[in-house]
């Protein structure tokens, strides 16, 4: 067993959006098993949202991996400036290359966790991640194999600070929402086509949800305006339109107000149930056994009959997409009716 507790312990994570989020299980687990112990951790820079306010971390440093720090000079000076904080361990949660190399250079007198093939060698205890399980669980599974027993934890988490909470709801305020209105989210982006459900199937569930008493709220970065303009387009009712508006903070905010969030295989996805947000997920070629939403208040829905095209695992190589044309309308609508009244009666019981 390593000893976690009194040390100064350096977390290595430079991913997306949605696997930093599945991390997140890992930090309050590692906290329990190290509680007098000096946690930080190294993240983009552009997400340093999902864990910035994180309380079972002591510090959060970032870099810009796609941007000002794209370049080997300056993952050296990464490196440089962490050494500088004498960290007692590294512990590395994606063989990536950026990452693999900045701990390589970082010094420290134990470094733990994944690597590339490349830097290998420099590990004092390689671990190789189990990829047969959630990704979520996978990480914790270093975790375990580092000695800790004890690795039960809140699931997925992103703590939004006041300033997030006060930008959603100054959004909900120019738009309209009264604190008695029921709101449905919809994701419908993914950066990866072959996860995108079409937008005038998502269009026909927005409409019928409006008409069971719903206002519709759709969310997404900017990247994602194109898709929600031409789903709106598609309506017969008028949705409120929060693409692109939200640091991932404040859309974390934001989601906690909905009723329920339907979305596709994303980053997003992750943000609501961190949250504990109820989830309609729709997945193609993705296996949400491995990436799936990471909480029992959800429902996926795949294609009927499943679709012969695609691979095992997250290869998303499916030519035609019919994995996700075969998604119908009304296998939306039957899950998400479903995950309404579930906890409509679950806010009922809590109530009383």
């Amino acid at each position: 067993m390593i000893e976690l507790d009194n040390k100064k312990i350096l977390v290595t994570f430079l991913m997306h959006l949605g696997d930093l989020i599945l991390v997140t299980p890992f930090i309050r687990a590692l906290r329990k098993a190290a509680p007098n112990s000096y946690i930080t951790m190294l993240v983009d820079d552009k997400l340093k949202d999902v864990v910035m306010f994180n309380p079972n971390l002591n510090q959060v440093i970032t870099i810009d991996k796609k941007g000002r720090d794209n370049t080997i000079m300056s993952l050296v000076k990464c490196a440089k400036d962490l050494s500088s904080q004498n960290f007692d361990m590294v512990i590395n949660l994606h063989p990536n290359e950026r990452c693999s190399f900045i701990c390589t250079f970082t010094k420290t007198a134990f470094r733990t966790g994944t690597s590339h093939a490349l830097f290998r060698w420099r590990w004092d205890r390689y671990i190789k991640l189990d990829r047969t399980l959630h990704a979520a669980d996978m990480y914790l599974e270093v975790l375990k194999k580092l000695g800790i027993r004890d690795i039960s934890n809140n699931g997925l988490e992103i703590f939004p600070s006041s300033a997030h909470f006060k930008e959603a709801d100054n959004f909900w305020h120019l738009n309209g929402v009264k604190p008695d209105d029921k709101l449905v989210g919809f994701n419908i982006g993914s950066a990866v086509i072959t996860k995108r459900w079409a937008n005038e199937r998502f269009a026909k569930v927005a409409d019928i949800l409006t008409m069971e008493g719903y206002k519709i709220v759709f969310f997404g970065g900017k990247m994602d305006m194109n898709m929600v303009d031409n789903a709106a387009s598609c309506m017969r009712t008028n949705p409120i339109i929060a693409t692109g508006n939200f640091s991932i903070g404040a859309l974390a905010a934001a989601m906690r107000r909905c009723s329920l969030i339907i979305t596709n295989d994303s980053g997003p996805m992750h943000v609501a149930i961190s949250q504990k947000t109820p989830i309609v997920a729709l997945y193609g070629p993705s296996n949400p056994k491995l990436y799936g939403p990471y909480t029992k208040n959800a429902i996926v829905v795949k294609a009927n009959p499943p679709c012969d095209g695609c691979k095992k695992g997250m290869r998303h190589t499916c030519n035609d997409l019919q994995c996700m044309k075969r998604l119908t309308v009304e296998q939306v609508i039957k899950a998400s009716e479903k995950m309404l009244k579930k906890n409509k009666k679950a806010k009922q019981y809590a109530d009383i």
